[in-house]
């Protein structure tokens, strides 16, 4: 009894809850978020510390597994990937007005605006180029 008095004086009483959103079940590395993915629940002040709120996170991909009733953060999540390793992609050849396109396969993944590698069908010459949209990479000519 003289615990919960000194607990009392000292403001130290049990930490209020916070809704935030939290998984409404498990999803895979790389699946793309959606707000129907989140429920709310009551989690402690200390464990809704950086969590994202489910229009934030909508649209990314899971970096990670993650399981159902997780608070996501930041770093459980990537932006979406645009281009897939060993997937086939359009290579767009830019140079001033000029533009020249061809197939390839990319040879990593990445998102908007993220660097990746790829490999021209035709010739089989290894480039690097810029993810410009969904299958489609662009490539500065010299």
């Amino acid at each position: 009894m003289t615990v919960l008095l000194a607990l009392a004086l000292l403001g130290a009483g049990p930490a209020e809850d916070v809704p935030v959103a939290v998984l409404a079940h498990p999803v895979e590395k790389g699946t793309r978020l959606e707000p129907g993915d989140f429920a709310t629940e009551p989690r402690s002040a200390a464990a809704a510390r950086g969590a994202l709120a489910a229009e934030d996170a909508a649209g990314m991909e899971a970096a990670r597994r993650l399981s159902a009733g997780t608070v996501v953060r930041r770093t459980d999540l990537m932006q979406p990937q645009l281009v897939r390793r060993g997937e086939p992609v359009t290579i767009r050849v830019v140079s001033g007005p000029l533009v020249i396109t061809t197939a390839g396969r990319a040879l990593g993944g990445g998102g908007q605006g993220e660097t990746v590698r790829v490999v021209t069908n035709t010739t089989s010459r290894t480039l690097d180029g810029i993810v410009e949209g969904s299958g489609t990479v662009r490539v500065a000519a010299p």
